[in-house]
């Protein structure tokens, strides 16, 4: 089930994908221990004249990267994002991903992300320009297509392998669906057969049962998590389980949930520091207790904390009182 991008063997076929203040190297870490054969950066704009604010510093933090490095650059502008891909690479990246799959107006509003997508001419512009100025493998993630009419997904990827593009993710939604409705799989599966290089299907995966129906649909070779990372970072066992036993893995006890979140939260204070590190925090604690059904108030309790030791403190003692009363995730 392993796949290659370039030099790089990726064994197990489960990839998390890139998601802007999410996917952070604390993040990017733990899903790789919990089986993400792939874990690929937060996005990074291609203009660097904007790396030095304190969102960009600590999206370009490589060198402790987990191996293979990948990291996500967006832009609409094909110089820029050659420099950006090259200073990523310097700056220890082994895969440059380049988005074309981002549905986010801040983003499509500046011709980046899907925006792209529309205009076929710089898609090519791009792709020769990062390909042409580095080293190491591109990837490129895009959408079906523009819209529903203008469904022009196998269109680049073509184009893009052509180029030398040596791995590509696709998100089973038009631009104009953003992530409303359901994610079609038919473009995946025909851009799949067309194509000789790796490709990944994302959309709507949500536990083992339907990133197995998506593999086998498809005949992708690796199926790219998001949102359903978020709070169940061990999705990428199960998965991994599922797609080589055809069983259900059971589900992390509490005690091991408490464990994993707290060591989470201890690295998410370490990397940002205490007072970034509390507050980002917080969202990640909000993911993972719904994911534990919580219905006490203790979300809004945590959220009020501002010291980082009284986290660890609150967060310990939630979990001795869910082990107590064997709630059930």
């Amino acid at each position: 089930m392993a796949f290659a991008i370039g030099p790089y063997c990726v064994d197990n076929p489960v990839i998390l994908a890139p998601m802007a203040g999410v996917t952070d190297l604390p993040f990017r870490r733990l899903c790789h221990d919990q089986g993400a054969g792939l874990v690929v950066s937060e996005m990074v704009t291609s203009d660097v004249r904007l790396w030095q604010s304190s969102k960009s510093r600590h999206r370009l933090v490589h060198d402790k990267e987990v191996s293979p490095r990948s990291i996500q650059i967006a832009g609409g502008d094909a110089a820029m994002m050659a420099q950006a891909a090259q200073q990523n690479v310097e700056l220890g990246a082994q895969i440059i991903d380049i988005n074309m799959g981002c549905p986010a107006k801040k983003v499509c509003n500046k011709a980046a992300g899907s925006a792209l997508l529309k205009d076929e001419a710089l898609v090519r512009e791009i792709l020769e320009s990062v390909v042409n100025s580095v080293n190491v493998p591109v990837t490129l993630k895009i959408r079906t297509g523009w819209s529903r009419d203008q469904r022009n997904g196998l269109t680049i990827a073509k184009m893009a392998q052509d180029i030398g593009v040596q791995a590509l993710a696709v998100h089973g939604r038009t631009r104009e669906c953003k992530f409303q409705g359901q994610a079609e799989y038919d473009t995946i599966a025909e851009i799949k057969q067309h194509l000789s290089i790796p490709v990944f299907a994302n959309g709507d995966i949500k536990d083992a049962q339907s990133a197995k129906f998506v593999k086998e649909y498809t005949n992708a070779d690796g199926i790219m998590i998001g949102r359903a990372a978020q709070g169940r970072p061990w999705i990428f066992r199960e998965i991994n389980h599922y797609l080589q036993t055809n069983e259900l893995l059971a589900p992390p006890s509490i005690s091991e949930v408490s464990q994993l979140v707290i060591q989470h939260v201890k690295a998410l204070h370490q990397f940002y520091g205490d007072y970034l590190g509390v507050r980002i925090a917080r969202k990640h604690v909000g993911w993972y207790l719904q994911t534990l059904a919580d219905k006490t108030q203790f979300r809004s309790t945590f959220n009020r904390i501002d010291n980082a030791t009284q986290q660890l403190e609150e967060l310990d003692n939630f979990f001795i009182s869910q082990t107590a009363s064997e709630v059930c995730i």
